[in-house]
């Protein structure tokens, strides 16, 4: 994108891009890194529930949903590389000379950027010579305030080819780092790639061909663009994030137009029970997952929208996946379907519960999900930490749980104070003055 004069100084004068400092990072390749790492937010994508917790809910609506978070799961890479600047503001560039008492066409390079430091008007244009215009950068790199090196920067844009630019740049390091920037906010596409030409800096110069994505909306050309960005010379892990967006995408096209076949048909139960809220082109992988888990569980692994498919394809760690898988059926409240999802075989036939993600995680999920009191009692007696389970079960009014494990404890002091806590007459009661009346118990307090 090409920027006129009158467009670069008002960048400046009402500015909603947020100032380079010399603690920033030209970071876009470690966020590429983090993309398949961050994991959305599972928020309701079917119903207006509100969920606090961050590996439960999932974006349905397209917008994004906050920060990328630690390692663990996936994130879109266009969600990675996307930008939200902060306002901030920098001196103002020359105006018209009746409009301020103080204006001078004598300043110096040093008086001029101490006056634009100080957020005061200075007209540029008196700097004609390559050399006048090059003290004048370096006197404002001295500064050391972005805010002043960049309106330097904007003047020298404007005024010098971009090969001279260019060249005198690459032996001006912080100067450079801050053009670079610059570029990258406004969105100057075309001279970011020719500067990274000139610099001969290759994977910068595929990255910033590759976020030429996020400008295509229909999603076939996207598709085809991407396809494009696989050849380029990005580094091996990079390239392998490119061919997964690229997949993904891919995969997105085929099962959307399937789903809006089958919504429109109204054949299809869960179609009818759960209509979709928004379609799932450009969505994370996560919400991906998520989505399959819903609307696709019990699908073949051959079909591109099964669950197990996608695992597959793109590696999902074991944890993400059933983490993405309870929380798609506990929304559903197919508890067939949640407890075939901890049911392990052995090689003898023997069957047993195993959670990755522990049960206490499972435990919470499902009481946000209105699980039934007897479904929790049987997560929680899971639990192994004793504590841990102690405080599920009183926390979520398992009554049950915690009466048998203050027996098995021995502990009488504690059954004592829940007794306290359930209705008086119920058959909770009944049973802790049964436990604490037994002569078979040898209690410890």
């Amino acid at each position: 994108m090409n920027r006129t004069k009158g467009d670069e100084e008002e960048y400046w004068n009402s500015s909603k891009f947020k100032a380079f400092t010399f603690d920033d990072e030209d970071d876009e390749l470690s966020q590429l890194k983090e993309s398949k790492r961050a994991v959305n937010s599972l928020r309701d994508f079917v119903d207006d529930d509100d969920d606090d917790d961050d590996l439960e809910r999932v974006s349905w609506s397209g917008e994004p949903v906050g920060r990328r978070t630690r390692p663990g799961s996936f994130q879109s890479l266009s969600d990675a590389l996307s930008d939200t600047p902060a306002k901030s503001y920098a001196p103002e560039l020359g105006r018209p000379k009746g409009e301020y008492r103080d204006y001078s066409n004598d300043w110096s390079p040093s008086d001029t950027v101490r006056r634009l430091r100080k957020g005061k008007v200075c007209s540029l244009e008196r700097f004609r010579s390559l050399q006048d215009k090059l003290q004048l950068l370096e006197e404002a790199v001295s500064m050391h305030d972005g805010n002043v090196i960049t309106a330097v920067l904007i003047f020298l844009k404007r005024t010098l080819s971009k090969e001279i630019l260019f060249r005198e740049l690459e032996v001006r390091q912080v100067a450079l780092r801050h053009l670079i920037h610059f570029l990258k906010e406004i969105g100057d596409q075309k001279l970011l790639l020719d500067l990274f030409r000139f610099l001969d800096r290759t994977e910068e110069l595929a990255l910033t061909h590759y976020r030429e994505h996020l400008n295509i909306q229909d999603p076939e050309k996207r598709k085809e663009f991407l396809k494009t960005c696989i050849g380029l010379p990005f580094s091996a892990e990079d390239s392998a994030h490119i061919q997964d967006h690229y997949t993904l995408l891919e995969r997105q096209i085929i099962i959307e137009a399937n789903d809006r076949h089958l919504e429109s048909a109204g054949q299809t139960e869960i179609f009818r029970k759960h209509p979709r809220k928004a379609s799932i082109l450009n969505m994370p992988l996560v919400t991906t997952l998520f989505y399959s888990c819903f609307y696709h569980y019990t699908e073949a692994e051959g079909t591109f929208s099964s669950p197990v498919n996608l695992k597959k394809t793109f590696k999902i760690p074991e944890k993400q996946y059933v983490l993405t898988a309870l929380a798609a059926r506990a929304k559903l409240r197919a508890w067939h379907d949640v407890d075939a999802l901890f049911t392990t075989k052995n090689w003898l036939g023997y069957t047993k519960k195993r959670a990755p993600i522990g049960f206490h995680r499972v435990v919470e999920i499902l009481h946000k999900n209105s699980a039934p009191v007897q479904i929790l009692q049987e997560y929680v007696n899971l639990v192994e930490d004793v504590d841990t389970k102690l405080n599920l079960a009183t926390k979520f009014r398992c009554h049950d749980v915690v009466i048998d494990t203050c027996r098995d404890l021995k502990d009488r002091q504690q059954l004592l104070a829940y007794r306290s806590k359930v209705d008086k007459g119920s058959a909770e009661e009944e049973k802790i003055d049964a436990v604490l009346s037994s002569s078979q118990i040898r209690w410890k307090n």
